[in-house]
């Protein structure tokens, strides 16, 4: 809710006062969709990046508002809770390299919270729902101190009253009470917005509701809270019951959440959502409006229809219509709320690719989803994969079952590549963040997997305390060192506690001079570089500089021995015999750790990876540079 100026309504002339606005400006959109005011091109892609702020024992840390005057920047902005924070991001054209430029963009950002954080002796966590967050947290005293919040607060305790029961049933059951709403604070997403044409708005986001389950089943990332193994996607049943204004009635009345998935396929126009909106649900908040949309279009003037927007910021749809104003011209969006934050920033990136990509592609294949697939089936599509991810059974058109791997390898993943091509996004952008949703679903490896995995192997030696301190901490080695989730290995013990790197930093001497090779590349190229350059590893990297393997000297005289001595032929490419998924390490942690890593796993190189990215090696010829280090740093602490 964006809106800085919105209040609760203090008697009924104020709320009759702001229901006149908010028809006024249903009126103004209906006139600027018949005079085609609307902005069709350049098509444009933004986003939203919460995150949780954590201190010490990666437990939330309610500091955002110091931590917003210490940024100075407009672009980071509060949340409900003193715990969390957002930076939007500068809207993108939909082509070229846009993908791995929001995904920079994001990274920079996060550089900056994580720079001005270690100040407050804390960091950042991008997780759906943070495993250590506890129910004292989610004290009223932790609401973040704006009118805003607290009167949406004060408007749902007065529809409501102020008593909120949490009921969710997982793998274990989660049976509490509450007296606040602040419980919705346990959420973090991260939102994508698509620019869209008022002319392909019903289509589109009637595609939107279509794919939202088999998108959030590859997504999926808060399995945990309070330490109970819940949903895939804990967040759709937390944020549903958190903001849900109504109340037990005593007959079979129907009655709508405000988080709502909807009620049927989009059939006109935006306006059916909106005044579908102002319909079933009670106004629950107001603000002080005084532009009149009329008279500013009769002036040739472009309104912000600030009403529409408040009352629309208090209606939680997953996929939101939104209209806003850019450069003095209006356009339309979609919002897609479902995605969680993380696990890690090229995770979610390579999230965003497959939800544009099927967005830009479906249509081609159906042009009409409403007369191919029941409502009904696409809501309960996106129930179940809310509560078991990757292990759901999806109906899909034509009334035929499939499980969510077959779909999304088998089907969807082609339209989304089809999808990104037709918009004119770079191919390597495309391959890069595409080739994610692929292996983490081949892998069947999601965030919420990795933490239940790690979660139910760690309670076999420690406590629940420190078992969801080290997944915690676990996250937030693994975010900074970037790779996707499905690479990550599990948490561990020695993660309970709270990581902070050493003054002896890989990146001190790693060595960032690096000959690498492509996984299409002929095996003789590698051995020509090892001779070439003296060297005895050689990374393999995509496109995108991504580590996709790594070829060692052992690997190229194992071949060519076998070729001398079995009479064996020589592999076709790299990729036939390099090292998938090594072992790699980030440029931030201890230089012990590294060297620890490489003497317990038995190897002589770690590759150096942030964001995702190969960034440096660190092998036995760097040891020498290591141990005068240590050795001096000894010799110092001594004297």
């Amino acid at each position: 809710m964006g809106i800085e100026s919105v209040k609760l309504a203090e008697n009924r002339e104020q709320t009759q006062e702001f229901i006149k606005y908010l028809l006024k400006d249903i009126r103004a959109l209906e006139r600027m969709l018949k005079q085609e005011m609307f902005e069709t091109d350049p098509i444009r892609i933004g986003a939203e990046q919460e995150m949780c702020l954590v201190g010490k024992y990666a437990k939330p840390s309610s500091i955002s508002m110091k931590l917003l005057d210490a940024l100075n920047d407009k672009a980071f902005t509060t949340e409900l809770a003193l715990f969390n924070l957002e930076t939007n991001l500068k809207p993108l054209e939909f082509k070229g390299k846009c993908l791995s430029q929001m995904e920079v963009n994001i990274l920079s950002q996060l550089d900056k919270v994580r720079d001005v954080i270690k100040k407050f002796n804390g960091d950042v966590v991008l997780t759906g729902v943070l495993p250590t967050i506890r129910k004292s947290d989610l004290d009223i005293e932790n609401l973040t101190p704006l009118p805003r919040y607290r009167a949406l607060c004060d408007a749902i305790n007065k529809l409501r009253g102020d008593e909120y029961n949490l009921r969710i049933q997982g793998m274990d059951e989660l049976l509490m009470k509450f007296d606040t709403p602040l419980l919705e604070a346990s959420n973090t997403g991260f939102q994508v917005h698509l620019q869209v044409a008022p002319d392909d708005f019903v289509n589109k986001y009637n595609l939107a509701q279509a794919i939202t389950g088999p998108v959030l089943a590859s997504a999926v990332n808060s399995p945990l809270l309070f330490g109970k193994r819940l949903w895939a996607e804990t967040r759709v049943a937390l944020f549903h019951q958190s903001i849900d204004t109504r109340k037990i009635g005593d007959h079979l009345r129907d009655s709508s959440p405000r988080v709502t998935f909807g009620n049927e396929w989009l059939k006109n126009s935006i306006l059916e959502i909106y005044k579908e909106d102002i319909a079933r649900y009670r106004v629950l908040l107001s603000s002080d409006v005084s532009e009149d949309p009329d008279d500013l279009l009769g002036e040739g003037k472009i309104p912000d229809l600030k009403a529409l927007q408040v009352h629309n910021g208090t209606i939680y749809r997953w996929n939101r219509p939104c209209y806003g104003v850019s450069n003095g011209k209006p356009h339309l969006r979609i919002e897609n709320r479902v995605f969680p934050s993380g696990p890690t920033v090229t995770d979610e990136i390579a999230n965003a690719s497959f939800w544009l990509g099927l967005l830009n592609g479906m249509d081609e294949v159906y042009p009409d989803i409403s007369e191919k697939l029941d409502f009904d089936d696409a809501r309960m599509n996106f129930i179940a994969a809310s509560k078991l991810g990757l292990d759901t059974k999806f109906k899909w058109v034509g009334e035929k079952r499939y499980s969510a791997v077959d779909l999304i390898i088998n089907e969807l993943l082609p339209i989304a590549k089809e999808g990104l091509e037709k918009a004119g996004v770079h191919n390597g952008d495309i391959s890069s963040y595409l080739d994610i949703i692929e292996e983490r679903t081949e892998a069947a490896q999601t965030g919420s997997y990795w933490m239940i995995k790690s979660y139910n192997s760690l309670m076999k030696e420690v406590s629940r305390e420190q078992a969801l301190t080290a997944v915690t901490n676990a996250m937030i080695k693994n975010q900074r060192k970037g790779e996707p989730v499905h690479k990550w290995g599990l948490a561990k013990p020695d993660d309970m506690e709270m990581w902070q790197p050493s003054s002896l930093l890989v990146e001190e001497f790693m060595t960032t001079d690096l000959f690498t090779v492509q996984k299409d590349d002929i095996i003789e190229l590698v051995a020509n570089l090892f001779e070439w350059k003296r060297i005895r590893y050689v990374p393999v990297e995509d496109d995108s500089k991504h580590l996709v393997g790594l070829i060692t000297m052992r690997k190229i005289f194992r071949e060519f021995n076998d070729i001398i001595y079995n009479k064996g032929k020589l592999a076709l490419s790299v990729e036939d015999i390099m090292i998938k998924n090594p072992i790699t390490i980030h440029p931030e942690a201890s230089i012990l750790k590294a060297i620890e890593i490489m003497d317990t796993q038995n190897i002589g190189c770690l590759p150096v990876v942030k964001n995702n990215r190969l960034v440096g090696i660190i092998t036995e010829q760097n040891y020498m540079v290591i141990t005068s280090r240590l050795l001096r740093r000894l010799h110092s602490d001594n004297e």
